[in-house]
């Protein structure tokens, strides 16, 4: 059995997450084979996917919220076969700087990430939550490529980058550097004011210890990424990865990288269970995860 998957660019989480998604069902499933293929991320992977071009992708949660709701658009006909993982999203910058608050880097120049990629419309929706514009209230910067970013805000040429996920990478570069790097999230009343803008985002804790020199526990807002498929993925193949990420969570050997890819999580991140694909919906049924 084969399959094709769309990661994203090398140097950011996405690219990192498929390696490890990989690995995993490699070790439980040998025969079943996936073949990585390098996109530029959401942006790319849901055409790709809506056109029958990719097997499964992964998708970024602002847009995946937008996808399977019809959100300025029809509704989808991608299906869920996992979430990845939440993603707080958080500004990074230098250790020197004096930026500590948001409204610090009002007219600053900011990284956004790629035009249209799922973490810049994530940025767009909180900083709406906040009344914010990214394009006009900051001094927006658009790169091409991932690996940019981090080497913008420690040369100077940004105050601020925007980013999330687990151990993304943009974050472990700044964070490792000789200058090192903190973060720059909402207060308490911003998270309530950006959840009641927009209900999908919700808070997330990123784990003490998970940067270098992040000794706290870090509260933000963010939303699930989520691995979609393609309209007509076989159902055997939807069954197939959903019981080869299952025995992984069991057996207590998920990586890092996918700590919170499991059944509990999808269900609970899921607008409703008719976006599952019909062969992840029918082995959660066999385990008695859905009634």
């Amino acid at each position: 059995m084969k399959i094709t998957l769309g990661s994203g660019s090398d140097g950011g989480g996405f690219s990192v997450y498929a390696s490890a998604f990989t690995d995993a069902l490699r070790s439980v499933d040998p025969t079943f084979e996936i073949r990585v293929t390098g996109t530029k991320g959401t942006v790319q992977n849901v055409p790709m996917m809506e056109a029958g071009d990719l097997d499964i992708g992964l998708v970024a949660g602002e847009v995946a919220h937008e996808l399977l709701n019809g959100i300025g658009r029809p509704p989808t006909k991608l299906k869920v076969i996992s979430v990845m993982y939440s993603t707080p999203g958080m500004f990074v910058v230098r250790a020197d700087s004096r930026y500590r608050h948001i409204s610090d880097l009002v007219g600053r120049p900011v990284v956004w990430n790629g035009r249209g990629t799922g973490l810049a419309i994530q940025a767009r929706y909180v900083m709406d939550g906040l009344g914010l514009n990214i394009d006009t209230d900051f001094q927006a910067i658009y790169i091409d490529s991932p690996a940019e970013g981090p080497v913008m805000v420690l040369d100077g040429r940004a105050a601020a980058l925007w980013g999330g996920g687990v151990r993304w990478p943009g974050f472990v570069k700044v964070t490792s550097s000789t200058r090192g790097g903190r973060f720059v999230v909402p207060t308490a009343s911003e998270i309530e004011r950006i959840h009641d803008k927009h209900s999908f985002l919700t808070r997330l804790t990123v784990p003490a210890g998970l940067y270098p020199g992040q000794y706290d526990a870090i509260d933000t807002v963010g939303a699930w990424s989520f691995i979609l498929a393609c309209a007509d993925l076989d159902d055997a193949v939807g069954h197939r990865l959903a019981a080869g990420l299952y025995k992984i969570d069991r057996a207590g050997s998920l990586s890092r990288q996918l700590s919170e890819t499991t059944a509990k999580n999808t269900l609970a991140a899921i607008p409703r269970p008719e976006v599952l694909q019909p062969g992840v919906a029918r082995f959660y049924e066999e385990v008695e995860l859905l009634k």
